[in-house]
């Protein structure tokens, strides 16, 4: 029992590791930007996540066509870190759903890309944390994770000088 709680431990260390790492060099990539469909890269992305999990069944709306420019894998790293979010945390929703879509805002104008789900949600009044690294608004062992990938997300976002909102609402 001690050294599977122990290998267990040294896991999720490693893992915890290898997130930080990728989060240090996420800010040195340099940027190539092209012509990317975000709809394409959102379609293969939960085709992996079903691949992972065939037996769950999610209802999946991705709006087709989003077209932006942008660097593929970084933005691969942003809707796999987002997606992936939605999908775990649908996990223990009897009917859940996953949407990626693009709405304009009205304030500025500006294109706004969104993944909504329906799924564990989380209390407004620690949204400020929720990209933060280490930063949690769900307890380890009811869901999994390290804490680090929406900090990537809004590393990723922020380089360019966008804006990376969230929003959390009952459905």
């Amino acid at each position: 029992d001690y050294l599977q709680r122990l290998r267990g431990a040294s896991q999720r260390m490693g893992q915890l590791i290898d997130d930080m790492l990728h989060l240090a060099r996420i800010s040195r990539t340099q940027m190539n930007l092209e012509k990317i469909d975000l709809s394409e890269l959102a379609l293969q992305i939960v085709k992996e996540l079903q691949q992972q999990e065939p037996q769950r069944q999610v209802e999946i709306r991705i709006e087709p066509s989003l077209m932006v420019l942008g660097d593929t894998p970084l933005l691969r790293i942003v809707l796999d870190n987002l997606l992936g979010n939605a999908w775990k945390f649908t996990g223990k929703t009897t009917q859940p759903s996953i949407e990626f879509g693009c709405r304009q805002d009205q304030e500025t104008g500006e294109l706004a890309f969104f993944v909504r789900d329906n799924g564990a949600g989380f209390d407004m009044a620690y949204a400020h944390k929720l990209f933060g690294v280490f930063q949690r608004l769900h307890h380890a062992k009811e869901f999994s994770g390290t804490g680090i990938g929406l900090a990537t997300v809004h590393r990723i976002i922020h380089r360019p000088g966008r804006r990376l909102p969230a929003d959390s609402q009952d459905k």
